[in-house]
């Protein structure tokens, strides 16, 4: 369990303590690198450069707590999986005919696991991808995601509207029984 004492003894140099951090983190900013970037090659080096970042910069920082301590390294490793998504592709957007509604049955979901789901998040395109988990998973409000991309906020939104509806069309296509289940209703 990591103490606010153990970050102040990080933010000194601290070997130990600082392995302790990397140790406590390490995945879950690995976790956090997956949602954004699907190139094993790239989270693992997201993650480098994050941990790097916090061994670097921790000691300017004040932490009152342990959860700003948390977040402030959340938001390394995301900062680092846009800076990476926009130097290797230009964000692309996709047009309205690439992402239809479709009616998502319960029965559907059902025996979804987390990591499948993760798996068909992991599969949206890039642009999709990254708005949808800044959004839905990160907390950030639209003009902050806008900013953070160096697009519109209306392109924002209908991003994540889009990877909203490609996703429950992702969902229902891993049921092969969907298509008869519609046909009895």
């Amino acid at each position: 369990m990591i103490t606010l004492s153990i970050i102040h003894q990080a933010q000194q140099k601290d070997v130990c303590s600082q392995r302790k951090l990397f140790d406590a983190y390490g995945k879950i900013l690995h976790r956090i690198a997956r949602r954004y970037l699907s190139d094993k090659g790239k989270v693992e080096d997201s993650v480098s450069n994050s941990i790097f970042i916090m061994l670097e910069k921790m000691g300017r920082c004040k932490f009152e707590s342990v959860g700003a301590f948390e977040s402030w390294i959340k938001r390394i490793v995301v900062n680092e999986c846009l800076a990476i998504i926009k130097k290797e592709k230009p964000f692309k957007l996709l047009g309205e005919h690439e992402a239809e509604a479709y009616h998502l049955d319960e029965i559907v979901i059902e025996n979804l696991t987390a990591d499948r789901i993760m798996e068909v998040i992991a599969g949206l395109p890039v642009g999709y991808r990254t708005v949808f988990n800044l959004f839905e998973v990160e907390g950030y409000a639209h003009s902050e995601i806008a900013e953070m991309l160096g697009i519109s906020l209306g392109t924002s939104k209908s991003q994540l509207s889009k990877a909203k509806v490609m996703l429950q069309k992702r969902i229902i296509d891993l049921d092969p029984s969907y298509e008869k289940r519609k046909l009895v209703l």
